[in-house]
């Protein structure tokens, strides 16, 4: 049965998240394509939540009536870099391919593009074998750039990455 996307919406993370980001930020399928450790223990992820997720500038839950299955970050620049910020994300594998990471993140362009007016261009870099990804990107308007070859060390392995850039001027397709 499809879910109604109507359903879908980004929050702040709270506290009382924990046993639903646990669901998804221990398993492995989720956390391989991002900077997210694999957390061992509910002490772990509180400690994450409170630390890092809550006082980020930009970093939001996926909900689906109100529940926790994924996340949603902007990382904006600063200094010569204060034009663009950098997204990512990442969705409990159970909802993959039902439309529900493509609604996150045009939910996200519509709301950061507000929240940091100054930001012009914001981007995604993605591991060239994460297909899914990259069509999420291209469903919520973003436009692929091109490959950077050996751009980055990623879990210990020098990997490619795939530019994606939506600019604040790029219409966000609804």
């Amino acid at each position: 049965m499809a879910i109604s996307l109507s359903r879908i919406t980004l929050r702040p993370f709270k506290l009382s998240d924990v046993d639903d980001f646990m669901l998804w930020a221990t398993d492995d399928r989720v956390i391989k394509f991002i900077r997210l450790s694999k957390f061992t223990s509910r002490e772990e992820a509180l400690t994450y939540l409170k630390e890092v997720a809550i006082p980020h500038p930009w970093h939001r839950t996926v909900c689906l009536d109100d529940r926790s299955i994924g996340f949603v970050s902007i990382f904006p620049g600063s200094g010569d870099y204060i034009c663009r910020g950098d997204i990512g994300y990442a969705l409990a594998a159970e909802y993959w391919g039902q439309g529900i990471g493509t609604v996150a993140v045009k939910l996200a362009l519509a709301s950061v593009l507000c929240s940091f007016p100054h930001m012009e261009r914001l981007q995604a870099l993605v591991d060239v074998d994460n297909q899914a990804w990259q069509r999420v990107l291209e469903k919520a308007g973003f436009l692929k750039e091109g490959i950077l070859r050996k751009n980055i060390v990623f879990k210990g392995k020098t990997i490619d990455n795939v530019c994606y850039s939506f600019l604040s001027t790029d219409i966000v397709p609804m």
